[in-house]
């Protein structure tokens, strides 16, 4: 039973059948089927060029100027401004690069369902979540043994709040309510959505993407970042969801679509995550640590250039 406070005057939760009719009437997203092949091919090329790269880029006007906002910011600490897309790919790298083509499109696309709901809701604070778990699951599951060689691992952290987006156009008055409704964590928030819809927004957003075929790593991760000791195969990317959601919650960048209670320093270490990541205490859970520190101060600077 969930100690949270509910609203007092709560429906009983929707059927499957209606909660699947109303995910299915949302706009699908054509971004998530299609995420920039053509420069996601390039920067995968041992042997592409800055000025190819940049050629790709400048076609994309949203991505262009996501990219010289980025390389400008803070974090790169340049003394003069950089204006040229080719001089901001060699400052950036590759990998960065890749984690802007895929981001740029996905927020672009959302930005504009946003504009079709009526609610002024807090759709910022969710993306720079979004996008901040996105590069702590990039960190994390790279100080494993656990090899990616694709962007699943930034992508499982780019959409695991996807079904909070869902919900604003599915299941408006209940996020409204769930909005006002305090919790201890983020489980628990996890029991006041399937009280008070029937699903949380975990399994929201997994059907939501599995109708975009999606692969099954990602819908899966998206599925179980609550509770990825639940989920039937690919615990690994679930598992590094669950422990970055936890450290960007930590570090104050909390989503602004719940009233979740502040995560304490090092309470990840007791996630049903951590220990499917790292097991009991081991060099890669130093190496782990150690890494997620240095991002945590990198972080504000790198939203910045993204949002």
């Amino acid at each position: 039973m969930s100690t949270a406070t509910l609203a007092p005057s709560i429906a009983a939760p929707y059927s499957d059948t209606e909660i699947r009719k109303r995910i299915e009437s949302c706009p699908k997203l054509a971004s998530l089927g299609s995420i920039n092949r053509a420069l996601g091919e390039l920067v995968r090329s041992d042997q592409s060029l800055n000025s190819q790269i940049a050629d790709v880029i400048r076609r994309d006007p949203s991505l262009s100027a996501r990219l010289l906002r980025m390389v400008n910011s803070v974090y790169f600490g340049l003394s003069t401004r950089v204006n040229s897309i080719e001089e901001a790919v060699f400052f950036l790298g590759l990998r960065q690069i890749r984690e802007l083509s895929v981001a740029t499109p996905v927020l672009e696309e959302v930005d504009l369902l946003q504009k079709k709901t009526a609610a002024a809701l807090p759709w910022k604070d969710l993306w720079s979540h979004s996008l901040a778990t996105a590069i702590l699951t990039r960190e994390i599951l790279a100080s494993t043994s656990f090899q990616v060689d694709d962007d699943t691992d930034y992508l499982v952290g780019l959409l695991h709040n996807v079904g909070k987006v869902v919900m604003a156009h599915a299941f408006p008055a209940e996020l409204r309510t769930l909005m006002k409704s305090p919790a201890a964590t983020p489980t628990e928030f996890c029991e006041l959505e399937r009280e008070i819809i029937g699903w949380d927004h975990g399994q929201i957003g997994a059907y939501f993407i599995e109708r975009h075929q999606i692969s099954e790593e990602i819908v899966l991760a998206v599925r179980h970042h609550n509770h990825p000791e639940q989920a039937p195969a690919h615990q690994n990317f679930a598992a590094a969801v669950q422990v970055a959601d936890h450290i960007v919650r930590h570090s104050g960048i909390t989503g602004g679509f719940e009233q979740v209670s502040p995560v304490a320093a090092d309470a990840w270490l007791d996630l049903p995550g951590w220990n499917i990541l790292y097991g009991a205490d081991s060099a890669e859970a130093v190496l782990a640590r150690a890494s997620i520190s240095n991002t945590l101060q990198r972080l504000p600077s790198m939203l910045q250039g993204l949002l």
